[in-house]
């Protein structure tokens, strides 16, 4: 036994005797690196045998030497900062996984009473979930089509199925269907006025009545508190028929805040007041006036752009909305396969404000409506009480399509026109366009049987829908050209005519 322990002192004793004479050698060479005794001692020593050339040598190796601990000294302490900061981003790791499991737990238990609200709600609208997890697991969620439908026992278009209910049995009053357009914007002027105290220029009327000969979005311009809004509430109010209104908001960004949503959980579409005004357009032959009250204060082109595409349809069989992918049976009658048909008898009016609030509407808006300015206060006058009226829609598109078959541009105005469109092409680099002329063509001879004349209709119409690209271009360099247009418009049309493009024009020359 003897034997073996002192084989194991002599063996193990080899190793670990050299690895102490590593150790003690490591730190006695670095004791004796920075012996600074030592090296006085040997600089005392030499201080007598040493010469001129000799010290300047002996001093620039003194020199170097402490360089080179002072070196040693500051790789040192480097190293040891870099150690304590890898073992605090180490803590500091720890702490934020530790923090981060903290929010997930959190947001868990957050999870866990939102589903709790969601269960109340559901019960709320006739739905009897038994636990949440079952109101929230993948076998709800999963449920679609009949499935759904026969799972919640209910339909999901609440007011649409509503208004077949209501309507069903409906009986259509006695329209005034002889009534003429001067007569209608005459009587629907007074009363705005007898009725509501509203007080409007004749012309601004027939502008408004004779757009929706030319278009399905007409846009009321001007200054807040002008009347804008007032305007198309007056109308739904004259024809009996109240304008829906639809506040736009800055949040808007698709179709869903005009028509509504799919709620996949409560497997309910939420409805708009729009999409319900269109069902209900579908049963009647109703004129339908829809507000988008503030219009431009988020970006059209994104909340409207799919009614811009499908209004410009030629066929009024193409004017078909998709509001869900599929069909229930208990959908409502005129919901087919998931489709509206956008109803013919409805009319959007949108007010815009041009300030720093709002979005700049853009051409693709513009040129697919009817811009109307509304700039001037009206003045109070005195009106007879006068009465609203039922008018049938089909009766007044009939007006509409007579007095622009009876009042169609003639050649001659066409012909200046075209003129004048070769010019502003050759000097401004602007074209009219296929869908202006189109416009033009179906506005002024209907402004014409409002009681307008031709002339002011064009001047309107080149105003607002041409002269109006000239924003867009830097008046800087057009300045000189503004004046050379309103002669030549002068030469075309008179110098008592063309009232509203020449004013337009100067505004914009006053501009720069």
């Amino acid at each position: 036994m003897d034997t073996i322990f002192k084989f194991l002192f002599e063996f193990l004793g080899q190793f670990f005797g050299s690895l102490w004479s590593i150790i003690a050698g490591f730190f006695g060479g670095i004791g004796s690196a920075f012996n600074i005794p030592a090296y006085i001692e040997i600089i005392y020593a030499y201080t007598t045998e040493l010469g001129g050339l000799a010290w300047f040598i002996a001093i620039v190796a003194i020199v170097l030497l402490v360089a080179v601990l002072a070196l040693l000294v500051w790789l040192l302490i480097v190293a040891v900062k870099k150690f304590i900061k890898g073992h605090r981003r180490r803590k500091d790791a720890d702490s934020l996984v530790k923090e981060v499991q903290a929010l997930n737990k959190e947001v868990m238990r957050l999870n866990l009473e939102k589903d709790k609200i969601l269960s109340m709600k559901v019960s709320q609208i006739g739905l009897n979930p038994n636990e949440i997890s079952e109101l929230t697991g993948e076998e709800m969620a999963t449920l679609n089509g009949e499935e759904a439908e026969q799972n919640l026992g209910d339909k999901r278009f609440y007011k649409l199925a509503e208004i077949d209910e209501l309507w069903a049995n409906y009986q259509p009053p006695v329209y005034n269907n002889t009534i003429t357009l001067p007569e209608f914007c005459d009587q629907f002027r007074l009363f705005a006025c007898s009725q509501l105290g509203l007080y409007y220029d004749i012309k601004i009327i027939r502008l408004f009545i004779a757009s929706f000969a030319s278009t399905r979005l007409i846009i009321l311009q001007g200054i807040s508190g002008i009347g804008k809004t007032s305007l198309p509430y007056a109308f739904g109010k004259f024809i009996n028929n109240p304008a829906i209104i639809a506040s736009v908001q800055p949040s808007w960004r698709d179709r869903s805040e005009l028509f509504g949503y799919f709620n996949e959980f409560t497997k309910k579409f939420n409805e708009t007041e729009l999409l319900r005004a269109m069902y209900e357009a579908s049963y009647n032959e109703n004129i339908y006036a829809v507000i988008l009250d503030e219009m431009n204060i988020a970006r059209v082109e994104y909340y409207f752009a799919e009614m811009l595409s499908i209004l410009e349809m030629p066929s009024r069989d193409e004017w078909v909305v998709d509001v869900v992918p599929n069909a229930w049976k208990s959908d409502p009658k005129h919901i087919v396969n998931g489709q509206i048909q956008i109803p013919g008898n409805m009319w959007y009016i949108g007010t815009a404000n041009n300030d720093d609030s709002t979005f700049a509407i853009t051409d693709k808006v513009y040129d697919r409506a009817m811009p109307i300015n509304i700039d001037t206060k009206g003045v109070p006058f005195d009106a007879p009480y006068t009465d609203s009226i039922n008018i049938n829609y089909n009766y007044f598109e009939e007006l509409l399509n007579v007095a622009k078959a009876n009042n169609v541009v003639s050649e001659e105005n066409i012909k200046k026109i075209n003129l004048l469109d070769d010019y502003v092409i050759e000097h401004f680099r602007i074209a009219f366009g296929n869908r202006i002329v189109k416009q033009l063509r179906d506005f002024v001879p209907a402004y014409v049987g409002c009681g307008g004349t031709e002339i002011d209709g064009l001047d309107y119409v080149l105003a607002r829908k041409v002269f109006r690209k000239f924003e867009s271009l830097n008046l800087s360099y057009i300045r000189d050209e503004i004046d050379g247009l309103c002669a030549y418009i002068d030469e075309l049309f008179g110098e008592e005519n063309m009232g509203e493009c020449k004013s337009y024009l100067r505004m914009l020359k006053k501009l720069v």
